[in-house]
């Protein structure tokens, strides 16, 4: 098939090399004239993985109109910040060309202000007329290790329930396997809260805090997920799966998350501006616990750990004001926070 990556970042580098090893034509599209210039000429994208040699039949575009021309299936692998306007181009585009796409995203986030879902911000900005279905691709998976070829499975959801099957079909080989999954809140929900956690679990490590510390705060923090998702119409099920425990893990316990690193450095005294501006990357995390903050107190949900990463990270409070404010909370019984995802989940399939 003829796939455009939109997008010459780690994860859509690392996706336009699955797809050119499952014989699909694949056309990246990117603003940087740079890399676009490297990437056909070269066949590396050193910015972003510097030991990878790309093979010489993935091909690189700086003019969106070509790119959208080019695919069947557009991969929008841009930052949450990017959507809306990138969706807007190319609702424009597929106008003027009179043709109709399966449109799938692998960005993890919220959109600050509106709180919307990366497939939300799609659908509201690109013609229905214009697209087949809108999914996703989401999971444990470091652009790093993808390129690489070492195993790694994901999970994919679409809103018509049938694009999920194609992106299934065009992804999976023998080092990548990708599940269906009808849950597409809950795995967009995932993909984005774990990493406000992750967030949180660097600032513990950079603070010298042990393993102990480390798996208290996943643990809780996967119950503030499902608490949060469920009440927005996830099925609690998902958090226990590959966009829920699965991606957590890997971006809350690894040096490849930038969500990670973020945290560290936040840290060591670093301030947040200047490790943003940095970092050559986005870090969803940090937009992502606003979001999330404010979307809590909408649909009046309790989760503590994004309130004291928010206060941490936008009202300045202290690394031991914050573990305090964690560590000495209202005594609960650990299975009344699953009682109250168990209802929240019966409350929105009423």
């Amino acid at each position: 098939m003829n796939i455009t990556i939109i997008g010459t970042g780690s994860f859509g580098t690392s996706l336009s090399m699955i797809l050119d090893s499952n014989n699909h034509h694949v056309l990246m599209y990117g603003r940087n004239k740079s890399t676009v210039q490297e990437i056909n000429k070269d066949h590396t994208n050193k910015n972003y993985l510097k030991d990878i040699t790309l093979s010489e039949t993935i091909k690189a575009t700086d003019d969106l109109k070509d790119a959208i021309k080019h695919g069947d299936i557009l991969i929008l692998a841009v930052p949450v910040k990017a959507v809306r306007t990138v969706s807007k181009q190319i609702n424009d585009y597929l106008n003027e060309l009179d043709k109709q796409v399966l449109i799938c995203h692998v960005a993890k986030g919220l959109e600050l202000g509106t709180h919307k879902r990366v497939s939300e911000i799609i659908i509201e900005e690109i013609d229905e007329k214009n697209y087949i279905d809108v999914a996703i691709l989401s999971g444990p998976s470091h652009a790093e290790e993808i390129a690489l070829k070492q195993p790694t499975t994901v999970s994919t959801a679409s809103i018509n329930k049938t694009g999920q099957k194609q992106i299934q079909d065009v992804f999976i080989n023998k080092y990548f396997r990708v599940y269906e999954n009808n849950d597409l809140i809950g795995v967009e929900v995932g993909g984005a809260l774990k990493n406000i956690i992750a967030l949180g679990i660097g600032i513990l490590d950079g603070l010298g805090f042990g393993d102990n510390t480390k798996s208290a705060v996943i643990t809780r923090g996967l119950h503030e997920i499902a608490r949060l998702g469920t009440k927005m119409g996830a099925n609690p099920l998902t958090f226990m799966g590959l966009t829920g425990v699965g991606d957590l893990i890997v971006t809350a316990m690894s040096e490849h998350s930038r969500n990670f690193r973020c945290g560290k450095m936040l840290a060591s005294g670093q301030s947040l501006d200047d490790i943003v501006e940095n970092m050559g990357m986005v870090v969803e995390g940090v937009n992502t616990t606003k979001a999330a903050y404010e979307l809590a107190k909408i649909h009046d949900v309790d989760m503590p750990i994004t309130n004291v990463l928010y206060e941490y990270l936008f009202e300045s409070i202290s690394e031991t004001d914050a573990l305090i404010s964690l560590m000495m909370r209202e005594r609960k019984s650990e299975t009344e926070g699953l009682l109250e995802i168990m209802r929240n989940h019966l409350e929105a399939e009423k």
